[in-house]
This record gives C-alpha cells, structure tokens and sequence, in this order.
C-alpha cells in the first residue's frame, strides 16, 4: 500500500452513558456499583478528500487511574473529562498528520498540559486513548480495512520516533506486517474482593436471581472458565484465606487451569508480596494455585512500584507493571527494575500497546529467550463498541487470554438503548447471543469467538446509537483552591 495518509480532525463530540452493576465489584481501595461511560465521537478527513466518522468508548473509571483517597469519584470523573477536552482541543488544531503522527506530535505537549492541571501521565493519557481510537475507526471506515489489516499494512503510519527513542533502529512496518490476530481468547474470569466463592457465601435475600452465574462456583459451571485472575487486599491472613477457599473450586477442575494474582497496589514493596507468595507456596491446599500461577501484576504501590527493584518478588514468579504504566517511559523503567511484562488495556492506548509489544521482541531476541511479554487486562470494557475494540487490539497483540469482567458486573448493554444491543447481536453472532432475557457476550468452553471483528473498522460493524445519549459536561478541574486536597 502507498504511504500512510493525512487526515484532519474536524470535529470531536463527547458523550456520557451511566450504567448499574448487577453486582458490587470491590478492587484495592474501592466498591464500585454504578459507574459511567464515555463515548466519543470523531469526524475525520481524508487527504483523499473523503470524510468519515469513527468512535470510541470507555468507563470512566474511578479510583484507578489516581487513586488519590483525597479525590471523590466525581473529581476522578473530571480529571478523565479533562483529559479528553486537552485532547480535543490539540487534535481539533492540528495540522494534516497521520493518525501515528497525530498521536506522537501531541504526546508530550499532551503530558506536559495535564501535569500543569494537575493530571498524572495515567490519566492524561485517557484523552489520546480514545480520540485515537476513533481517529483510526473513522480511517478504517474511509479506506474500507478492518482495524486488523489497517494496521498489518500500517495505515496510521507507524514508525521510529522520539517518543520511544529506544526503537529508534527497529522497523515497524515488517513488524506490523508480520502480525498475526487470533480469532479466538480465552476469557480470565476476575475474581473480586467481595466475590462470593460459592453459595454458601451470600447472605439470604442478596441473590440477584437473575438467571446469570454469581459464585466462582456458578461461573466455572456457566461459562467453561479455565483462566482466572485473583485480586488480593494486601492483608496477609485475609488473602491467604480467600486463595484456599478458591482454590477449593479451581481444584476440581479436571483441565488445567492458569490464574493470575493482582495486588492492585496493595503492598509497600516487594519484601511484602514475597513474604505472601512464600506462605502461599508452603500451603498444601494452595500447591495447585501456585503451580498454576503466570505472573503477578501490580502488588505495589505506585509512587514506590518504580523506585525499588523486585528481585525478592521476581525470583518466585513474572511481575507486571499495570496503574504504573503511565507514558512511554515506565516499561523500559521497570525492566530496569526487575519486571518482565506490562499490560495492554484500550484505555491507555493503542499505540502504547503496540509500542510495548515491540520492545518485548527486541529485548527477547537480545536475551535470546521468551523473557519480556504483555497482559491484557480490563477496566470494565462494557458490550460494544468497548469490549471489541479492546479484543481486536488484544488479538492483534497475539496475547492468547484476556481478562474480561463487565459481562459479569454489568448486566449486558446496561444504561444503552435496547436497539442498539440488537444491532450489536446481528452484526457480532459469534460474539454475542441471547442470555437471561438480554443480549451478552457469548462465552463458550471459556472462549470467545472473535471472527466478526474482522469487518470494516476498529473492531466494530455497528454506530452506537447516541440519539438519547447526554453530552458529556464540561470538566470541573483542576479543582478550585478551597477543595484541592
């Protein structure tokens, strides 16, 4: 193909979507039973004088990209608001540049406006997260290419750059082209901190009774699970105890089963942790668990995750950054370190993702082993538009399993108009089917099918309907002087 177009951002409008959970989900610090969505917008022309529309759509998550306790949900909402209005305001002025080049002219600029209001690299990278993610939609939609070939044949124009100065002698374009998706992932069930293991577990009168899976119990029956990641508390005893009572379930399995433990910035150091995982490997009944364990992400907390090395940690089990990864820096930080892998989520972008995957083959091939490798992780990626631009990106990565919790937590297409679910069904059979009176993923043998996202676009074949959605308000931050905490 010719070289990557130009395109320029005409428009961007921001969206707001709230949703219930049809369960309490509970991670690190916080109990989470409704949140919100965004949703944007992006009209895009092309150098070839055509224009097109592309979207994208996130939670908006709080108390996970700043975990400040200071900060009410509602001024994590505004930092996230603010984050996508920095981004808007630099795409919309922007010259003729390539999706790639869009996102790497604004990358700095972008870091430097958020700290200057007060965002972390976590949250100012939300903005790009998404209006990238549209941007490419919109190119995809133009050209007629799946999201999956656009990026085979480096349509964003991906290349070396000084934003990742440490591939600045490695070919993106071979590498993109040699990408290979997969049309299948297993699902990681999450396992929460308030999660009931079994229906012993539920007080009487706090069943949903909704015809849905509850318990671990009741999941690993439904759905096939054979991937599961655990969170834990950062109490010893508390986890110790949790981890026996699920590996009583997982342990009936009869197929192996892989689980990943998550310390959700729960621990002081890697002295901690490990002392966790020593007592865990000298358990009889966890001996199971702890063979079956791939990796452990993200057990300290952030403002010392990267100023220590995890040695003690890392010796037993592969250790991830996840909330640290907050720019282009943080990986190649914490390999210094003693990590040897970093997530891949949507919501902290695309390019970074691939960036990351990149540096994993670079570095394994200078270790001459399979040492370096990314996760893909969730942060409650709803039906839709969401999740399948998520799964695309994961496929693309070639990761084989990916944690998935909105299909348990949210009840289906919650909070979005019913013919939009519908739309989403016909459009996506093999990743959706009728369920409990409602359209949801359909999980089979712990699987989801992924063929359908092969179609015209960033993963998704459908326009959410946004005729009834509210305009996203304008963000409140940074706060003013009398509420800074």
């Amino acid at each position: 193909m010719p070289t990557a177009p130009r395109v320029k951002v005409l428009s961007v409008e921001r969206f707001e979507s709230p949703y219930r959970l049809r369960l309490p989900f509970r991670f690190g610090v916080i109990t989470v039973t409704e949140g919100r969505q965004a949703i944007v917008r992006v009209r895009v022309r092309h150098e070839n004088g055509h224009e097109g529309t592309g979207y994208a759509a996130e939670a908006l998550g709080a108390k996970w990209f700043d975990k400040n306790p200071a900060l009410s949900d509602a001024q994590n909402h505004d930092q996230l608001r603010k984050a996508l209005e920095l981004t808007t305001e630099a795409y919309g002025a922007a010259p003729w540049l390539s999706a790639f080049e869009l996102y790497a002219h604004h990358y700095r600029e972008l870091l430097d406006a958020g700290a200057a209001c007060g965002l972390n690299p976590l949250v100012t990278s939300y903005g790009p997260a998404l209006i990238d993610r549209a941007v490419l939609d919109a190119l995809c939609g133009i050209e007629g290419l799946s999201f999956w070939q656009a990026m085979q044949h480096n349509r964003p124009g991906m290349r070396a750059h000084a934003i990742a100065p440490d591939l600045q002698g490695f070919a993106l374009a071979p590498f993109l082209r040699g990408l290979t998706p997969k049309s299948s992932l297993a699902v990681r069930h999450t396992v929460g901190l308030l999660d009931p293991i079994v229906a012993g577990d539920q007080a009487a009168g706090t069943r949903v009774n909704d015809g849905l899976p509850e318990t671990l119990e009741e999941v690993v029956a439904a759905y096939g699970n054979r991937y599961f990641k655990l969170k834990v508390s950062g109490q010893a005893d508390a986890d110790l105890e949790r981890l026996r009572r699920i590996a009583s379930v997982l342990d009936r399995l009869q197929d192996p089963y892989v689980v990943t433990l998550d310390g959700n910035e729960q621990y002081e150091n890697a002295e901690a942790i490990a002392a966790l995982w020593q007592r865990m490997a000298e358990t009889p009944a966890l001996r199971r668990l702890c063979e079956a364990t791939l990796l452990i992400e993200q057990p300290i907390k952030r403002q010392m995750a990267l100023a220590q090395p995890v040695a003690a940690l890392a010796r037993h089990k592969p250790v991830i950054i996840d909330e640290s990864d907050g720019d282009l820096d943080a990986f190649p930080c914490a390999r210094a370190l003693g990590y040897t892998g970093v997530s891949t989520k949507a919501c902290k972008g695309f390019y970074k993702s691939v960036l990351n995957l990149a540096r994993c083959r670079v570095w394994n091939q200078a270790e001459g082993r399979e040492t370096f490798f990314m996760s893909a992780e969730d942060l409650t990626t709803q039906p839709g538009i969401s999740v399948q631009q998520d799964l695309a990106l994961v496929s693309l990565l070639g990761i084989t399993h990916v944690e998935r919790n909105a299909h348990h937590f949210i009840d289906g297409f919650n909070g979005r108009p019913p013919a939009e679910a519908e739309a989403y069904l016909a459009a996506h059979p093999d990743l959706y089917h009728r369920q409990a009176g409602g359209v949801r993923l359909r999980i089979e043998r712990g699987q989801l099918a992924l063929g359908s996202l092969a179609g015209v676009g960033f993963g998704s074949a459908v326009e959410p309907d946004l005729s009834g959605t509210a305009a996203m308000p304008r963000a409140d931050w940074p706060p003013h002087a009398s509420e800074t905490p």
